[in-house]
C-alpha cells in the first residue's frame, strides 16, 4: 500500500448561475483524503462544505476540475453509471437521519441491501441484525423511527450506510441534532469504522468533535485555508506506506 490519495481532488471549481449572476461555491480546490482516515471539514454556513461533500458524492459535479475516486472519475459518470458506483462504494449519513417512518430500523437497514441486490434475503436479514447490534440497538430492531431516540436513529442511519459494506462514509453534520452525550456515542462509532478500515470524511460545525478526527480541513468561502493532521494519522499513513 503507497502513499496516494484514495480520493482526489484536482483544481474543483463550482460555480452556480442564478439567473445572471454567478455564485462561486468551491475556488480551486485541491485535497487528497486517504484509506482509513477519519477526516472532518469544517467552516462556517456557505463556506462550502455541503459542496464539496456532494463533489465526492457524485450528488453534482465540478464546473471545472477532476474529482478521481480509486482511479475512477465519477465527475465523467452518467446518471446510472453513477448511481451504480454510489452504491458499491459510498454510505451518506445525514444530519436528520432520514429514515423511512414506516418502516422497523431493521427494514430500514435492509432496504438498501435490497435496493443493490448484494445479498441473498437471508444473508440480507442477518446482516441488517448484525449491523444494528454494532450499534447496540438490535433489541429496537422492530421499532419504527418515532419510538427510538434522535441518538439511536441516527447510529440507525450508520448501520443503514454500511449495509453494503461501502469503502468510504460521508457523514454531513452527523451531529447536529443530538445532545452531546448522544454526538459523543456517533463520533466513537465513526473512529471505530475508521479503525476497521473505512475512509470517513465528517463535516460539523462542532469544533470541539472535529478536534479528535485524525485531520481537520477548514473551509472559508469555498477556499481550503487550513488544514491540521494529527501525529496519530502522520504514523498510519507511514506505516501503511511501507507495509
Amino acid at each position: 500500500m503507497t502513499d496516494q490519495a484514495f480520493i482526489n481532488l484536482s483544481s474543483v471549481n463550482k460555480v452556480f448561475r442564478i439567473a445572471a449572476e454567478e455564485f462561486p461555491a468551491l475556488r480551486d480546490i485541491s485535497i487528497g483524503f486517504y484509506q482509513h482516515e477519519f477526516t472532518a471539514v469544517v467552516g462556517r454556513s456557505g463556506s462550502g462544505k455541503s459542496t464539496l461533500m456532494n463533489m465526492i458524492t457524485g450528488i453534482d459535479k465540478p464546473t471545472s476540475g477532476k474529482v478521481i475516486i480509486n482511479h475512477t472519475e465519477i465527475h465523467t459518470l452518467s446518471e446510472t453509471q453513477m448511481a451504480l458506483w454510489r452504491g458499491e462504494n459510498l454510505g451518506i449519513v445525514f444530519q436528520f437521519y432520514q429514515l423511512i417512518p414506516v418502516l422497523s430500523l431493521l427494514e430500514n437497514v435492509k432496504l438498501p441491501m435490497q435496493i443493490a441486490g448484494k445479498f441473498t434475503l437471508a444473508q440480507q436479514e442477518d446482516r441488517a441484525y448484525e449491523l444494528l447490534e454494532m450499534v447496540n440497538l438490535k433489541k429496537y430492531a422492530h421499532k419504527r423511527p418515532y419510538a427510538v431516540s434522535g441518538g439511536q436513529q441516527q447510529k440507525t442511519a450508520i448501520a443503514r450506510a454500511l449495509a453494503n459494506d461501502p469503502p468510504i462514509l460521508i457523514a454531513d453534520e452527523p451531529t447536529g441534532n443530538l445532545g452531546s452525550a448522544e454526538a459523543d456515542q456517533v463520533f466513537r462509532i465513526f473512529q471505530s469504522l475508521s479503525e476497521q478500515g473505512k475512509t470517513i470524511i465528517m463535516v460539523t460545525h462542532d469544533n470541539e468533535l472535529a478536534n479528535r478526527a485524525q485531520r481537520v480541513l477548514k473551509l472559508v468561502d469555498g477556499q481550503l485555508v487550513g488544514e491540521k493532521t494529527t501525529s496519530e494519522s502522520l504514523f498510519h499513513r507511514l506505516r501503511k506506506k511501507f507495509q
